[in-house]
């Protein structure tokens, strides 16, 4: 058996006093065109500690960042020296959250081994990269994490475990609880609980190694991305003893089973804003049988693409790139048909294009067989059940 490409980390939480609600927020890509979103959360959170604090939404990219990303590493640290953190024992934490969507999704935080790890399109890496990675997203999460002292993960991998042996495993049931409260901004519910027999888990997910393969990243690949290229940087200069120990080798995430009831796939539609719509929709063709739409106005059409949800999901993201390129605009990623249609409806000079979904049960043949899938293939879920930044490790 290869060696495992999991490490057991000792994860930081805030002390009991800290008020959880405001603590953890959504992760940093989502509501990307929704500044109300942010503006309420901001409103909501107010000076107490949170990991909205120790982030930075996506949403704040277009503008000037450098003074957000400083005070990013500097409020890391006064948390830090204000006693906001308790470190726990070694372990990992079994997650059960709760959505508008779905009633339960498990999963256990646990760290895993950066040099295990690759987002080349075509990798033999036990971890790998279910999309492309676009290597221009990387340079202000580096900036970020280079004057970080901790890491807030909502990175979520997934492993295949069809007969969910993993949580079979973990008593689940009897585990003391670290954490249960509501999530703000109708994410839902979510309860943590404390794994101490963490080798006994280990080895159950050693054993689901199959090809070499254990981990696809669903969400945050970019994030990933980062740590992967900061620990290039520092291991270097490092001994082959302290490469083996330092903390920046290993990374924080969720592992999902793929087969949980709580995981489903869905969409992510485009939106190309700052464009002359109807030259936009004329050089639109159709190029296949598969289900799209088109959106104008708020009006719907519908609009044929390739019946290969990957080779839709490349088909459209080519004739953008080329339209933007000889006409000007942007485009941003959008969850769910009707915040396009709203979209739309409110910007003339937006176009929406909606894509199929795939299914999840492909999802691991297709990446062995044809390497990373298209940037925003699909969504794991609706925005609202993204990952929530809770659990910090020192890096």
């Amino acid at each position: 058996m290869p060696e495992s490409c999991i490490y057991v980390p000792q994860i930081l939480l805030p002390v009991p006093s800290v008020d959880m609600t405001a603590w953890a927020v959504i992760a940093c890509d989502q509501h990307t065109s929704d500044l109300r979103y942010w503006d309420e959360l901001e409103a909501l959170v107010g000076k107490k500690p949170s990991t909205l604090r120790l982030t930075l939404p996506e949403i704040y990219l277009s503008g000037n960042c450098s003074e957000k990303i400083a005070a990013i590493g500097e409020t890391m640290r006064r948390y830090q020296a204000e006693g906001i953190f308790r470190k726990l024992p070694q372990g990992f934490i079994l997650t059960e959250r709760s959505t508008p969507y779905v009633s339960m999704r498990k999963g256990i935080v646990l760290a895993i081994d950066l040099e295990a790890y690759s987002y080349e399109r075509k990798s033999d890496a036990m971890i790998r990269a279910s999309e492309q990675t676009i290597l221009e997203r990387i340079p202000p999460r580096i900036k970020i994490r280079e004057g970080a002292p901790l890491e807030f993960p909502h990175v979520m991998l997934l492993y295949d475990d069809p007969d969910d042996i993993v949580m079979r495993t973990v008593a689940c049931d009897k585990l003391p609880v670290l954490y249960d409260f509501d999530l703000n901004m109708g994410g839902g519910h979510i309860c943590g609980k404390f794994i101490s027999d963490h080798q006994k888990v280990v080895k159950v997910f050693d054993s689901l190694v199959r090809n070499g393969l254990l981990f696809m990243v669903g969400d945050g690949n970019h994030s990933l991305a980062t740590a992967k290229a900061i620990w290039e940087r520092k291991k270097g200069g490092l001994s082959d003893a302290e490469r083996l120990h330092h903390p920046a080798r290993y990374a924080l995430c969720e592992a999902v089973n793929l087969h949980d009831p709580g995981i489903y796939f869905e969409a992510i539609h485009r939106v190309v804003k700052g464009v002359d719509a109807e030259k936009f929709l004329r050089g639109c063709k159709p190029f296949g049988t598969g289900k799209g739409a088109l959106y104008s106005g708020g009006k719907r059409t519908d609009y044929g693409v390739a019946s290969d949800v990957p080779a839709a999901v490349a088909g459209v993201d080519a004739y953008i790139s080329e339209f933007i390129a000889q006409y000007g605009g942007t485009v941003d990623y959008i969850h769910g048909e009707d915040a396009v249609k709203e979209l739309t409806q409110a910007d003339p000079n937006s176009v929406g294009i909606c894509l199929p979904k795939m299914k999840k049960s492909e999802l691991f043949a297709q990446v062995e067989r044809y390497g990373s899938l298209p940037r925003k293939t699909f969504s794991m879920g609706e925005s609202e059940e993204k990952r929530y930044y809770i659990e910090g490790k020192e890096i």
